[in-house]
């Protein structure tokens, strides 16, 4: 958490110093402001295009956002937990069985988390440099090459498997519901239940506003999971594969103890948690819209944002990680859920309230999936008929389910997913980003920009590394 807040605190103090340097030896010209979220205010970027002589850092300013810092904090934290989250117990189990192996895992999730921060900030950075309103147009702007186009693959392939893991979790979630009523549905069978009755239909809607207040269940739903967690491990309710609700669950789901502890972090297993760490905490393509929804969006104001917010989420994620994993050790199951009985009243109500939350937000998560398959097959707004937008919903909607049916392990999906797409999106193409940009700006540059370039690139190697060793991990898996 301290490296999470000096990172960022370090280029707010920087920011400031420079702004009180350059007031007391000279007057800033007029810069250009947008009037509203379609018309960019530049910081240090002329109104032709051309890098200003007068303005050679970025300070941020009242771009004409409207969102109040806390508000800005509850959106970013809801953001950033999400389902994924039930998975990091089983990441811990990847390299250990001891619940002291949870103490290098904190250590890792904390880590991951700063660096996380640091690029979702350098994100809303390029946005105030280069005037971009999007992801998409920070790439454009700083001149990043290879051209834009090669982002469209990661973007979309993201939001596929972030669909592909509502519908496992779906399919584990109401099997095992319908298991506490009496019922034995397989998770196929409730899977292809619930996405020809629930899914589909929500998904064919051509207005989703109505749903947009049920993202609010999200993060109550995970709140509530945290909870019912702690509850259950302080309980001992499952303190023994032996216990009472634990006998209730199939033997590879009981707790399992064993000796591998802090010490296995070493093991290049524990890319698997790293790995699983960039899906969890990938909610980078929408740092632009958190910038510019901003009020007054200083560096020092948005700084102060994303560390606040990574913050809950880094503890958030340390909590039902650490919780999922003292309980059942190396038994955590890809979805944490799994390990608890069905005939357990408290997690059977954790269910429902995830089922719920899954439910009516799929359909938001779906239609990001399939306007961007759109856009990357550059299909022309106007050619997206209502027949057309049907049909692709039909294709879009039988893949995930297909593919949600085959694979199993939620673990995998967040691993794979992490190393491939979660790694470029989070570490490498900021960095590229930003090195652009700076070489754009020329003498215009600041020593220290300069110099964060390499910390940026470095950021991005690692990424690299983590990567390609946490691909062939998840692989190995299979």
């Amino acid at each position: 958490m301290k490296l999470l807040s000096s990172i960022l605190l370090l280029l707010s103090v920087t920011a400031s110093i420079s702004d009180a340097r350059r007031a007391s030896t000279s007057s800033l010209t007029s810069i250009p402001r947008r009037a509203d979220l379609r018309k960019p205010r530049v910081a240090f970027v002329k109104s032709d295009g051309a890098w200003a002589n007068d303005a050679k850092e970025v300070r941020g300013g009242d771009g004409g956002g409207t969102a109040t810092m806390s508000n800005e904090m509850f959106n970013m934290v809801k953001a950033l937990v999400g389902v994924g989250v039930l998975s990091l117990p089983a990441g811990i189990a990847a390299f250990g069985d001891n619940p002291s192996a949870a103490i290098p895992a904190a250590i890792l999730i904390a880590t991951i988390g700063a660096i996380a921060a640091y690029n979702f900030s350098l994100l809303g950075r390029l946005c105030a440099m280069t005037g971009a309103t999007s992801y998409r147009s920070a790439w454009e702007k700083s001149s990043a090459n290879p051209p834009l186009g090669f982002l469209d693959h990661p973007v979309s392939s993201k939001r596929f498997f972030a669909i592909l893991a509502y519908s496992m979790v779906l399919g584990d979630t109401f099997s095992a519901l319908f298991k506490t009523f009496g019922m034995s549905v397989s998770r196929e069978a409730a899977l292809v239940g619930l996405t020809v009755t629930c899914l589909l239909p929500l998904c064919l809607l051509k207005d989703l506003s109505s749903l947009a207040p049920f993202s609010l269940a999200g993060i109550a739903g995970m709140l509530f999971t945290a909870v019912a967690m702690a509850i259950r491990f302080f309980d001992g309710s499952y303190a023994s594969a032996d216990s009472g609700l634990a006998m209730d669950v199939a033997e590879s789901l009981r707790p399992s103890i064993g000796t591998k502890g802090a010490s296995a972090v070493f093991s290049s297993n524990s890319f698997i948690l790293i790995c699983m760490l960039s899906t969890a905490y990938m909610a980078h393509f929408n740092a632009p819209k958190f910038y510019l929804e901003l009020e007054n969006n200083t560096i020092a104001r948005w700084n102060t944002v994303v560390a606040t917010s990574f913050s809950v989420a880094v503890l958030f994620f340390i909590g039902i990680a650490s919780m999922g994993f003292a309980t059942f050790g190396g038994a955590s199951n890809g979805l944490i859920l799994n390990n608890y009985s069905t005939k357990d009243s408290l997690m059977g109500f954790v269910r429902v309230a995830v089922a719920f939350a899954l439910v009516f937000t799929y359909p938001l998560a779906f239609v990001g999936c399939r306007d961007g398959l759109l856009e990357m097959l550059k299909v022309p707004k106007e050619e997206r008929t209502d027949a057309k937008l049907n049909n692709l919903t039909y294709i879009i909607l039988g893949t995930v389910t297909a593919v949600a049916m085959k694979i199993t392990d939620l673990s995998f999906i967040m691993s794979f997913g992490g190393a491939t797409l979660g790694n470029a999106l989070i570490y490498v193409y900021p960095a590229i980003m930003f090195r652009s940009a700076v070489k754009n700006m020329g003498d215009d540059a600041t020593k220290a920009q300069k110099l964060e370039v390499y910390l940026a690139m470095t950021f991005a190697a690692l990424g690299i590394g983590m990567g390609a060793v946490g691909t062939k991990m998840a692989l190995g898996k299979l």
